[in-house]
């Protein structure tokens, strides 16, 4: 494991975090279920960046599949929102 610390990587990590836990705290206010998924797409976010200060993902795969998936999470609590569907 190789530790490095990029301070890009360092910022993205904070402030994906910081949005994954408004995304929880907005959920748990309101029960709409568009804050949880941006929360967990957000937390996904975080996750990539912490295994890029921490060296553990050795491979551009791993990033690439959990920042898709975040992206194609995002993409639809969007969607859901555009079609009415916040609630539920």
């Amino acid at each position: 494991m190789d530790v490095s610390y990029n301070p890009v990587v360092v910022v993205n990590l904070v402030l994906a975090t910081v949005i994954m836990l408004l995304g929880y705290w907005g959920y748990r206010k309101s029960g709409r279920i568009t804050e949880a998924l941006v929360g967990g797409a957000f937390g996904l976010f975080a996750l990539s960046h912490l295994l890029n200060l921490l060296g553990i993902a050795t491979s551009d795969l791993l990033i690439i599949t959990l920042r898709t998936t975040a992206y194609l999470v995002v993409i639809y609590a969007l969607l859901r929102v555009a079609s009415g569907h916040t609630y539920g």
